[in-house]
């Protein structure tokens, strides 16, 4: 059967999601990401800059798309699924390579057209918008579908790819929140309905594989956001959020939450204005008329300055640095690059996880070390993951029925984790493909 499958990157890691899937002689492209931790050693920030392709190959920052060189010239279309930077944030470096268009929802391709205007990045690829659950003919033979269903930012979708040899559905990120607090419940309808015996495979995420739960809504992260801010004594205080930037679900009950309270919202940080710019662009929220949006450091340092001692228990402040990152405003002010400082009582809410990997984990602690250093008061883990549990996955299997499981963006474990579930549901062992990047597989 002539459908084949190049993992170029993100499996056997988290980051630098890329798969190349031909049929006969066309080819489509899913995903085209950075690794962010390792983008992030490399330039010591996440804002993608205009740095050489040998210096992010060195520092396997970015896919290694020299490994489909004999597909380039029959790559009909690249298809982020969402904004997220391991996912989209490739294709400024390596969409060029290829003859095509990028299609996407309208926020994922705003987001993509704001990262390349602020770098000065230019491509020569059309950008495409595609509204969530909208078909696309690509040629005679293929035909692809954007499945809308929920994440941590918006517009995510799963890709079904339709062929005459059945469907591939490429499932990175998903999980499955029937009460959303922003945009379409998952299309669990056409999922069902795709999966009537006509899926030749699913490609899926598989970080919480391992994990026997089911993913909680992102209404539950919004009531413990309203627990913290309503339930706490903060009325002489200042309160600072700091979260996914991306995230706008969750920005958005940050907001009700501030305005509930009367206090004046300030989002800080340029990573903030990009994604609430690329939000209202796709006609998706319009936070600018309830907050107050500050993009550059001298700027924010400036605005700072402007809020009185006496004046500090009117503010939310939404800043960027969760992650412990080194020139975000968080890190900038704990450690004293701002000239602002926080005071005793002060209310700092992580609405984050750090994301595991060795050196986050060591710099968050570094963080949170110097921060109690000044006496404040520190909530953490007010979240919910936007991914998969292994009870949403089991769903999603139950749903499409595929011939193949492929696991997909997750360290070695959590694709071993993915494993277990489908032998658990009866899945044959050749029925899971447990691929490594560049390992190119015929289905059959």
């Amino acid at each position: 059967m002539p459908v084949q499958i190049h993992p170029v990157g993100g499996y056997g890691e988290v980051g630098r999601n890329m798969t190349a899937i031909r049929v006969d002689d066309e080819v489509v492209i899913c995903d085209m990401g950075i690794h962010v931790s390792n983008y992030i050693h490399l330039t010591d920030h996440e804002d993608l800059q205009d740095i050489s392709i040998k210096q992010l190959h060195e520092a396997e920052a970015i896919p290694d798309d020299a490994t489909i060189d004999d597909w380039k010239d029959n790559v009909l279309a690249i298809m982020p699924t969402h904004a997220h930077l391991d996912h989209v944030a490739a294709i400024p470096f390596l969409a060029k390579n290829y003859d095509c268009p990028v299609i996407a929802t309208p926020f994922t391709i705003e987001l993509l057209k704001a990262n390349l205007q602020n770098e000065k990045i230019q491509i020569p690829n059309r950008l495409q918008k595609v509204n969530p659950n909208a078909k696309i003919r690509l040629s005679k033979n293929i035909e692809v579908e954007f499945i809308n269903i929920t994440h941590s930012t918006p517009q995510s979708v799963m890709i079904a790819i339709h062929t005459k040899y059945g469907t591939i559905i490429y499932a990175n990120d998903f999980k499955f929140d029937y009460t959303p607090t922003l945009g379409q419940k998952p299309n669990i309808n056409r999922l069902k309905e795709i999966g009537n015996g006509k899926v030749l495979a699913v490609i899926s995420e598989c970080l919480y594989a391992n994990e026997h739960i089911k993913m909680p809504s992102e209404a539950m992260a919004r009531d413990m956001l309203r627990e913290v801010m309503y339930n706490t004594d903060n009325k002489n205080n200042l309160i600072v959020v700091t979260t996914f930037s991306s995230h706008i679900a969750r920005l958005k009950s940050i907001i009700e939450c501030g305005k509930k309270l009367n206090r004046k919202i300030l989002f800080l940080g340029r990573s903030m204005s990009k994604y609430v710019y690329a939000a209202e662009n796709a006609n998706i929220v319009n936070f600018t008329k309830d907050i107050e949006l500050v993009k550059y450091s001298s700027k924010i340092q400036k605005r700072l300055k402007k809020i009185a001692p006496k004046d500090r228990k009117k503010y939310i402040l939404v800043i960027t640095g969760h992650q412990a990152e080194a020139k975000a405003t968080l890190s900038k002010i704990a450690y004293g690059d701002l000239k602002f400082k926080f005071l005793p009582q002060d209310q700092l809410i992580f609405a984050s996880k750090v994301i595991p990997t060795q050196e986050n984990i060591q710099n968050y602690a570094k963080l949170i070390k110097k921060l109690k250093t000044q006496r404040i008061r520190i909530f953490e883990k007010i979240h919910i993951s936007g991914h998969a549990g292994r009870e949403d996955l089991r769903d999603l299997l139950q749903m499409t029925k595929p011939k193949y499981i492929i696991p997909s963006h997750g360290e070695k474990h959590m694709e071993e984790g993915m494993k277990s579930l489908a032998l658990e549901m009866g899945y044959k062992p050749n029925q899971v493909k447990m691929l490594v990047n560049n390992q190119r597989i015929t289905l059959k």
